[in-house]
């Protein structure tokens, strides 16, 4: 399925950037894709002790992206104060998560592969809740 086509299906005209929003719910679940695959191989690792934090925020990271990921394709219309709430935590938690997976990134790749999908979903977000604290400020003549 591709995502903006699906979004651009939406029955009624929507102020919300379809095509931003489209390109975050995209990042977000590679993101979630790739943390949960990381913790995964973590688990599967030798040192695993070494990677319980790791472990930890993948999953963090992959549960986070994976609500707001539901929750921008089905909110369109969304009210804002939730929507922008749920993007700062997933911003924290990308971010947390590529950190805790730059630190094993030299040992191991799926670390490294996570920590840039974690890093391109947090980009992401930032630039929808640019965008969402922009229109925001905006006030109808």
């Amino acid at each position: 399925m591709n995502t903006n086509e699906m979004l651009k299906a939406y029955p009624h005209e929507v102020e919300t950037d379809v095509n931003l929003v489209a390109r975050v719910v995209d990042a977000l679940n590679e993101c979630a894709e790739a943390c949960t695959a990381c913790a995964d191989a973590c688990l599967a690792e030798v040192y695993i002790g070494d990677l319980r934090l790791c472990i930890r925020t993948d999953l963090d990271c992959a549960d986070s992206s994976m609500a707001l990921a539901r929750m921008l394709t089905r909110r369109l219309g969304f009210p804002g104060a939730v929507i922008m709430a749920h993007l700062q935590a997933t911003i924290v938690a990308s971010s947390t998560c590529a950190v805790q997976c730059e630190q094993h990134a030299e040992m191991h790749d799926h670390c490294r592969l996570c920590a840039e999908a974690c890093r391109t979903a947090e980009a992401a977000c930032r630039e929808l809740l640019s965008a969402m604290e922009s229109a925001a400020k905006v006030v109808p003549a």
